[in-house]
């Protein structure tokens, strides 16, 4: 991988949710808690407080509050083994991946969540552009709906990866990650509790205990948070209230994640009526392999790659749909090994909605595997916006407005296979 695509991924765990999803427990699990041994944290202690002086003095925060919510925080030892890369016999896998995510509990969840949510869902999509579908798909594959959320206290997890990362070539960027999303935290449960920041006297108002319990409440190994699995700056900057009861809990409210998603997707740049990715044909293997750099980077023109024999004008209405000859695509490579053993790639071509879903979770497999996801809901992964109409656009509406429009009233179900 070249310095760009690296940049980018590390960037992107700052996005929704900073690491692909992991099996859990199918039931939740009691809060895991454990402690390191004294000397290290004693040196996490150290570099907490540290950090807790700095918040206090920036953001106007009394440093009793803060000592007091942190008073039990401990470094949770597993968490590093968690956070390790693979090793260097571990071969990436696509097809186990998608089976993992695209498999009969989650879509039959799937379709129950659509159904118990229909209506609120079809107002989302109508005013993001984001389908219903994905949506769903993306709730699904993180947290099945909410079963499976984290077990780890969202406290322990940011500060251990904050104060001790595991010895790894990317130590001190993920540290300093780790570092950002901690104050982002304490922000976010600091005026969830009824502070003001900055504010002078912002002590006055303020409800320890319910500050506590925001710092407290459960997450996942990365400390993601929710039925939508948002990093703490994820919730600050794209989470909303979906349900109007004046606050968001992206734990309880289907409303407030579905709400949330929508916006996140919507706010990096989704392309409404546009589709995703199409499978590479199959006689142009060789030419997408050449194409195929790692990179997630918008680089070819859709005509560029139907003259290569990459995609077909029929796919996706890419002849007469609103995917113009002239709008960017990428070549998107997922390995995985055959039956026996032999190192085989499946290609596909990436649009913009692509990479928006890269953006919410920084894996080629997690975004395609969205992609199949609400397909086997019953997504039409096409274009749905004649050129005609982007071209002349005589009413001034948007190619985005117009597709809303056709929607709108639109009462989806879920696809029953």
């Amino acid at each position: 991988m070249n310095l760009r695509a690296a940049y980018f991924l590390v960037a992107l765990l700052l996005a929704a949710c900073s690491s692909a999803p992991t099996q859990q427990n199918k039931t939740e699990q009691a809060i895991v808690n454990q402690a390191d041994d004294p000397a290290t944290e004693a040196r996490f202690s150290q570099n907490l407080n540290e950090l807790l002086t700095q918040v206090s003095q920036s953001q106007e925060i009394p440093l009793q509050s803060l000592e007091l919510g942190f008073s039990d925080a401990k470094t949770i030892p597993s968490i590093r083994k968690l956070v390790l890369p693979p090793s260097g016999t571990f071969k990436k896998n696509w097809l186990a991946y998608r089976k993992r995510f695209i498999e009969p509990v989650r879509l039959k969840a799937g379709k129950v969540f659509w159904e118990e949510n229909q209506a609120f869902l079809s107002q989302v999509e109508q005013e993001s552009g984001v389908p219903a579908e994905i949506i769903v798909a993306i709730i699904g594959i993180e947290t099945i709906y909410g079963r499976q959320t984290g077990n780890f206290r969202v406290k322990d997890v940011l500060s251990t990866l904050a104060f001790s990362y595991p010895d790894t070539p990317n130590k001190l960027a993920r540290e300093q990650l780790f570092k950002d999303q901690l104050k982002e935290l304490i922000l976010l449960c600091w005026t969830e509790s009824g502070g003001k920041t900055p504010a002078k006297n912002s002590a006055q108002g303020v409800n320890n205990a319910r500050f506590s319990a925001c710092l407290n409440q459960n997450s996942s190994y990365a400390g993601a948070i929710g039925l939508p699995q948002f990093m703490p700056s994820s919730i600050r900057s794209f989470a909303v209230d979906g349900d109007g009861d004046g606050r968001i809990d992206l734990k309880q409210s289907p409303k407030d994640a579905i709400a949330s998603v929508g916006n996140f997707m919507k706010m990096h740049g989704w392309q409404a009526g546009m589709p995703i990715s199409f499978p590479v044909q199959a006689g142009a293997i060789s030419a997408a392999k050449e194409l195929a750099d790692g990179e997630p980077q918008l680089k070819y023109t859709v005509q560029e790659l139907i003259d290569k024999g990459i995609l077909t004008k029929q796919q996706g209405d890419l002849q007469s749909g609103g995917v113009e000859p002239t709008s960017k695509a990428f070549i998107i490579d997922l390995p995985y090994p055959d039956k026996d053993g032999i190192d085989q790639v499946q290609y596909f071509v990436g649009l913009n909605n692509f990479l928006t879903i890269v953006q919410y979770n920084r894996s080629y497999f997690y975004a395609q595997s969205v992609a199949e996801f609400a397909e086997a809901l019953g997504y039409k992964n096409k274009s749905v916006v004649p050129v005609e109409n982007t071209n002349k656009a005589p009413t001034g509406k948007s190619s985005a407005e117009k597709s809303k429009s056709k929607k709108s009233g639109s009462k989806k179900k879920p696809k029953v296979n």
